[in-house]
This record gives C-alpha cells, structure tokens and sequence, in this order.
C-alpha cells in the first residue's frame, strides 16, 4: 500500500551514480529500494552511458514515480570529472522526460538543511537522518544514501512547490 508520492532520488555519477526510492509525505516516509550503480572504467562510454540510461528507465517504469530528485551540483574544480560526470546527468534527464517524469533538482545545502536542519552539517549527520527517517538499519553505500537524502528533501520541499504552483496560475 503506497503512502503517497513516489520519488525517485538520484546522485549523479558516471562511475557511481546512486539511485533510491521512497514514498510517502513531509510527515512520513517509507524506503522502497535503493542501488549504486556501477559502471567499469574499461567500459567505453557510449557503453557507460547506455547502462545508466538502461538502469535508471527501468526503475522509472517499474516504480513510476511522480518526481525525480536529482542533486543539481556538478564538481566544476576537474573539468574533466565534471564532464564525464555531466554526461550522466544527462542521459539520466533523457531517461526522465522520456519516461514524462518531471525533475526537481536540490543542491547539496538544501539537501542537508531538510535532513539535519543545517546546511553545512556533516555527511554522516546525514547518513544517520536517512536511516533514522526510513528505518532502514542495513549499511549502504554513501551515493545510494545520497539519493535517498536527495527523495527525502522533495517530499519535505513538495508540498510547498505545490502551493505556490497554484498561486502562479
């Protein structure tokens, strides 16, 4: 039985790029899945980028969520990581519009100021309000918690895009 809203949360990454769903509302929530997916650096790209494009339309369709939480910052200190990087961004957006699901992105303050409620808390403060909230005990793997964070912050932030949604039209 659902709670609510599905959202699909997702840390972008070429290498790791972590994935996890929840639903519910800003009172409760409750863990669907979640995964790292990973890509092998001997892949060629074409290859990489095809298998996150798979994983994450597949997820799309078996879940359909109502929204996508995507963290929005892209490391811009390694040009190079910062493209690669974007590359996955990328085919994960094309995987999102083809699947009609709209994409709200949520910077990495943003993220921690609606788990913790401080922007500059610590990555394992975090960590523990992800389980904490979720109830999930298990140890997982730091992107796949990311993206659990990141579905977590647009069901805090959901009901307030919604109300001011309605006011703009």
């Amino acid at each position: 039985m659902l709670l609510g809203m599905i959202v699909l949360g997702i840390d972008p990454g070429l290498a790791n790029l972590g994935l996890g769903l929840v639903d519910g509302d800003v009172r409760r929530a409750r863990h669907l899945y979640h995964v790292c997916l990973t890509t092998e650096s001997a892949w060629i790209m074409p290859r990489r980028l095809q298998y996150i494009h798979e994983e994450v339309s597949r997820l799309l369709a078996e879940y359909q969520p109502d929204a996508v939480a995507i963290e929005d910052q892209i490391l811009r200190k390694q040009a190079d990581v910062a493209f690669k990087v974007g590359q996955a961004f990328g085919v994960v957006q094309l995987a999102c519009a083809q699947a009609g699901v709209p994409i709200h992105a949520y910077g990495p303050m943003q993220v921690k100021k609606a788990l913790v409620g401080a922007g500059r808390a610590e990555k394992e403060q975090v960590i523990y309000m992800v389980k904490a909230t979720l109830g999930v005990r298990e140890l997982f793997n730091n992107h796949a918690a990311d993206a659990l964070a990141l579905a977590l912050t647009h069901l805090a932030h959901a009901p307030m895009q919604a109300r001011a949604a309605a006011l703009v039209t």
